[in-house]
């Protein structure tokens, strides 16, 4: 463990599943090496970068699909585009974004699902900004998503300084 106070050397998450088999056999590619330590009902993955434990229990009355999202942030784009073409060579994209602004940020990025409905992003960050691309308003993302709310002008000013004023369309 680091001696820095206030720095955590490695974050841990463990999410419940339905079936394990099929969760290992999803993170096995995802994350292109195999679980640390299998048991019954029991799977933990250790990755060095990023500095995470993950596990998983199988305990299918407790999966929740509507807990949000993970994600991993590359430090290059060159970076998440070899994450992309190696995660589309094993057929494991649900669908990629460019230069789209969610959470506030301006990413590419591309999306996995995994058997349970987990979702994880794996993104390049370009630059903050002050909105977000309209589908992530509007509840019509499944991702990322906020209450629905009226459109600030703060938001819709920020949309026309980009130079698209279609309110049907604001999207990139």
């Amino acid at each position: 463990m680091s001696t820095d106070k206030g720095v955590y050397p490695r974050m841990h998450v463990s999410l419940y599943v339905s079936n394990l088999a099929a969760t290992v056999n999803f993170y096995n590619t995802f994350f292109n090496k195999q679980a640390e330590k299998i048991e019954k009902g029991y799977a933990k993955y250790i990755l060095d970068q990023p500095s995470l434990i993950i596990s998983f229990v199988e305990n299918p009355a407790r999966v929740h699909q509507g807990f949000g999202h993970l994600g991993i942030q590359v430090e290059t784009k060159e970076e998440m585009e070899r994450h992309l073409a190696t995660a589309r060579e094993q057929n494991i994209v649900s669908r990629e974004e460019t230069s789209t602004a969610c959470c506030y940020a301006v990413q590419d990025k591309f999306w996995v699902e995994d058997p349970d409905g987990y979702e994880w992003e794996v993104y390049y960050f370009h630059r903050d900004v002050s909105f977000n691309d309209p589908h992530y308003e509007d509840g019509s993302s499944d991702v990322c998503s906020l209450p629905e709310n009226e459109t600030n002008e703060k938001e819709k000013v920020a949309m026309d300084e980009l130079g698209n004023k279609d309110e049907q369309n604001q999207c990139c």
